[in-house]
């Protein structure tokens, strides 16, 4: 499974604890440079440059060789290049958070989820307790629709894959 990551989930799943999910989930994830420097930019809390001090193997760099076709200039560079890396190596999924960014991703045919997603996904295959997990994202500042809060809850309470 080819999947090519922007930097929100990366950035989220670090700060929560939880960034081995992807290999689990899914392998080797890659992402353009930009992301990695989007991660380690200016502000970058201590837990991200400190996992950033050690990159897993699971994680490949790889840039888009074509010159950008398709105009995504209303996007930030980590959302644009994640994209054009995802069309050029047809990727069979794309890790997005921002909204802009999931439309333009539908709209030229590519598969996508985002943090939440990924942590249902985990949460289904029993690797997390997906209540606490979201109870620590809260504390954050990802931003998580009222309904998407209820629906994780809703998940936990129904499923036999966390405990309370």
């Amino acid at each position: 499974m080819i999947v090519i990551s922007d930097t929100s989930p990366l950035n989220y799943l670090i700060l929560v604890g939880h960034a081995e999910l992807l290999p689990r989930l899914f392998g080797e994830v890659l992402i353009p440079q930009i992301v990695l420097d989007e991660l380690g930019g200016s502000g970058a809390p201590s837990e991200i440059l400190d996992w950033l001090s050690s990159i897993p193997e699971w994680l490949k760099i790889k840039e888009a060789k074509s010159a950008a076709t398709i105009d995504l200039t209303h996007l930030d560079p980590g959302e644009r290049d994640a994209i054009l890396l995802a069309k050029e190596v047809s990727a069979d999924l794309v890790l997005l958070d921002d909204r802009r960014a999931r439309i333009a991703a539908k709209q030229l045919g590519l598969s996508i989820t985002g943090t939440i997603g990924i942590l249902d996904k985990a949460a289904r295959a029993g690797l997390i307790n997906v209540r606490e997990v979201v109870k620590k994202l809260t504390e954050t500042d990802f931003y998580i629709s009222g309904n998407s809060y209820k629906i994780c809850f809703t998940i936990n309470r129904t499923s036999s894959y966390a405990s309370d």
